[in-house]
């Protein structure tokens, strides 16, 4: 399907986007700004669209800071990722600071160096042939982009020489 045979979305009444934002929210933790982002996709106005946040957030359907959490939680056990690139992710979705240091509480220190030991020893495990510091490097790399700190990375790396 052709991106101009694409239908218009159908326009929702401020009352069917509540309802459907509520919905929407039960189903699954949402932040601010991607709620907001639906709420205008669904036609709504400015006046309109921050008037149901509102009445999220005091519903308690919206909560940053429990959002934070299950995000920093969710794709560090599932998607295995690191702080930095989770940090990053939780910037682009609008959460202040104070809500993504509670957040990155939900890594416990001893879970986070292992499943960073286990990505390495993967990586090393894939990249068997050629110079070893080619193969700690390719496995450095990978680690990194993942979302984990450098230095902690290579502190990990040169502990697999020893």
């Amino acid at each position: 399907m052709d991106f101009e045979e694409k239908k218009p979305k159908k326009k929702l009444t401020p009352n069917q986007a509540t309802i459907k934002a509520q919905l929407s929210c039960a189903y699954q933790e949402r932040c601010q700004q991607e709620m907001r982002d639906k709420l205008y996709e669904w036609g709504l106005f400015s006046n309109d669209v921050e008037n149901i946040i509102a009445n999220l957030i005091s519903d308690n359907f919206l909560n940053e800071e429990r959002f934070a959490k299950a995000y920093a939680g969710g794709k560090f056990r599932i998607k295995k990722w690191g702080r930095i690139k989770i940090r990053i992710e939780l910037k682009k979705r609008k959460i202040s600071d104070y809500c993504i240091r509670k957040g990155m509480l939900e890594i416990e220190e001893s879970d986070y160096l292992k499943i960073l030991k286990e990505i390495i020893a993967k990586k090393l495990k894939e990249n068997n042939k050629g110079k070893i510091q080619i193969r700690n490097y390719k496995a450095a790399q990978y680690a990194i982009s993942r979302g984990f700190e450098s230095d902690l990375v290579w502190e990990n790396i040169k502990g697999k020489e020893d």
